[in-house]
């Protein structure tokens, strides 16, 4: 059983979040996580440096897409950034389409050749005060799980390694989950809390904008859940996990972990609605949320389904559609409701993909306050019910127990909102 090491507060709410961040500068009413106050005064806050640790850094990768914005601003249009300044960087490859030497020079930010040098700065100490790790994107090998083998945890032992050699630690966002192997992603887990690591980890699923808003507070009585995913199993089943997660983890008596889990596929999938293990009516609302090719779901011929149940009895149904469906969403019925809630994730990719931004936005208050903006636990679940789904998947759709994913958390409320109120934060510049 897993007990989180981080203590949160549930009174950041997405109405005091959107208010804070309209003011021209980051204002003391963000609440703050675990009493630690992020600026006083309504001042401007001196920046917070960072060095970047990516496997690949093109146009449109999360390299781009997040360090670009401390580099560049929110819009990655030279206007307004986030209070980080970057002071280092390393990449794993180049690609023919490289973007790191460019920006190097660019920028005047120095590009090494390990990741110890580049937490260093070259020097013989570490004078950074958190580290960005994105293990994704770039030629990497394959498991026959199909996940893609990115170094998350080569990234994260190097890091951890540097901190004990020079004897500092400060915090670390992994992009996206862990591992991506379960056995990976729980050795990350033990190793932030032995050497007590402030430690996030996750995508933008969790915090950017959805459509349309819907109010789910903390202790909501959710009597069922289902989600809808599209596009390959590894890359996007984390996102319809995650994003499905971030909602369900806000019931009453959350989180306790998962306590089984299976993976399903051709007419099994539909067989689960057919014969009422997943609701219909709850389904349709799901798939309606959401842009779809076809109106026959059914007709995906690619369908799979993780099907999973929480140690507290409920349900968690996820649909993967990549013949059908256009996006990510979700649908949850409150117990004495009969109106259904369902809403979708907003991945409009125009000003530079702004829910990069808004994960940006946590990242950058971990580093200013030294503490997680969000549960790591949250990203150490789901990567662990995706590991479990693709294990089920190669042993033939085998219902798996899953006592090691009994993993207990509290979540926090927290906000994502559209860019637009990002636009007079304070430049880093």
């Amino acid at each position: 059983m897993f007990q989180s090491h981080t203590t949160f507060s549930a009174n950041l709410t997405r109405r005091n979040w959107l208010a804070s961040v309209a003011a021209s500068t980051w204002a003391a009413n963000i609440a703050p996580v675990a009493n630690a106050q992020l600026v006083t005064s309504g001042k401007s806050i001196a920046p917070k440096s960072v060095a970047a640790v990516f496997t690949a850094y093109e146009k449109g990768l999360h390299a781009d897409v997040l360090i670009g914005k401390i580099l560049e601003g929110w819009k990655q249009d030279g206007g307004p950034g986030p209070a980080l300044k970057l002071a280092s960087m390393y990449a794993d490859q180049f690609t023919n389409r490289d973007m790191a030497r460019a920006m190097s020079q660019k920028y005047n930010v120095p590009l090494f050749d390990s990741i110890e040098k580049a937490l260093t700065v070259g020097g013989d100490h570490i004078p950074v005060d958190g580290v960005i790790s994105i293990g994704e994107h770039g030629e990497y090998p394959w498991n026959d799980l199909e996940q893609h083998l990115y170094p998350r945890r080569r990234f994260f032992t190097e890091i951890t390694d540097a901190f004990q050699k020079y004897g500092r630690v400060v915090p670390v966002f992994n992009d996206k989950n862990l591992g991506p192997e379960w056995e990976d992603a729980k050795w990350m887990y033990d190793r932030a809390v032995d050497l007590k690591v402030p430690f996030m980890a996750g995508s933008s699923m969790a915090v950017g904008a959805r459509t349309p808003e819907i109010s789910l507070p903390l202790g909501a009585d959710i009597e069922m859940a289902i989600g809808i995913g599209y596009s390959g199993l590894d890359i996007y089943g984390i996102h319809a996990l995650e994003f499905f997660q971030s909602h369900v983890e806000l019931r009453r008596g959350a989180e306790s972990g998962v306590r089984w889990v299976q993976c399903l596929q051709g007419e099994a999938v539909w067989n689960t609605i057919d014969d009422g293990t997943v609701s219909q009516k709850l389904f349709d609302a799901a798939f309606a949320a959401l842009p779809h090719s076809r109106d026959d779901a059914r007709s995906d011929l690619d369908a799979t389904l993780f099907l999973f149940q929480y140690n507290d009895g409920l349900l968690g149904a996820i649909f993967m559609l990549p013949q059908v469906a256009g996006g990510t969403s979700i649908a949850l019925k409150l117990n004495g409701q009969e109106e259904l809630l369902a809403t979708r994730f907003d991945e409009q990719p125009q000003p530079s993909y702004p829910h990069f931004a808004w994960l940006l936005k946590g990242i950058e208050r971990m580093f200013h306050t030294g503490r997680p903006s969000y549960p790591v636990e949250r990203t150490l679940l789901t990567g662990g019910i995706l590991d479990r789904a693709l294990t089920s998947r190669f042993r033939k759709h085998e219902k798996l127990m899953t006592p090691e994913l009994a993993i207990h958390y509290q979540p926090v409320a927290y906000p994502h909102a559209p860019l637009p109120s990002l636009d007079s934060n304070p430049t880093s510049k």
